[in-house]
């Protein structure tokens, strides 16, 4: 006689609530398909001379999408700068970055791990236009960012001032000069006019 078909999970789990059965032609259909959704199905076809089932592996696969992208940056020289960007994906992105649309190589001053790129000590040539890519084999997509590399002179708008006062002859003093520059400044010396020379005080 006709059989009668049925469905289930191998894996022991309730078929989707949205799941729809249409008994007659064997059909089961699972719109708005979803990871949990994925999993071994059979089918079950029984009447009264025995049972049968085919079973069939439904696998979940997605593009890559971006949960967290890169923004412009604008950094001093000699500092340190540092992007991450991620993505969802089935299966999981790889990725990889472009600098002025040419691939970006992990030397030196410059750290590649995953979605993630350091360049310490930036320099004027630094500057440019950042791509991180994020790739599977359903598709790949792009997220860009600028870094603008500025120099600052010598700032001393934040450095304290402080009057030493010397309370016993022969004591130590010890003035500290820290201006905001970039890049780093070299320094001089001098007491009202004359410039101090090293010596053995």
């Amino acid at each position: 006689p006709v059989p009668t078909i049925s469905w289930r999970r191998a894996d022991g789990k309730q078929l989707p609530r949205k799941a729809r059965r249409h008994r007659s032609s064997g059909l089961l259909e699972i719109p708005n398909f979803q990871q949990e959704d994925a999993g071994l199905y059979e089918c079950v076809a029984e009447n009264v001379r025995g049972k049968n089932v085919a079973r069939g592996q439904l696998t979940f696969y997605a593009q890559p999408s971006w949960t967290q992208q890169i923004r412009d940056v604008r950094a001093a020289i000699e500092e340190r700068v540092s992007w991450e960007c991620r993505a969802s994906g089935r299966p999981k992105p790889s990725y990889r970055w472009l600098k002025d649309g040419e691939p970006l190589l992990a030397q030196g001053r410059v750290q590649l791990e995953q979605g993630s790129l350091t360049i310490a000590n930036v320099s004027l040539s630094d500057a440019g236009m950042y791509q991180c890519v994020a790739e599977n084999r359903h598709g790949v997509i792009f997220a860009s960012a600028e870094l603008s590399v500025i120099a600052i002179g010598p700032d001393f708008s934040k450095t304290l001032l402080k009057k030493l006062t010397l309370v016993k002859v022969g004591g130590e003093v010890i003035i500290e000069c820290k201006p905001k520059a970039s890049p780093r400044p070299t320094y001089s010396w001098k007491k009202g006019k004359d410039i101090l020379r090293e010596n053995e005080r």
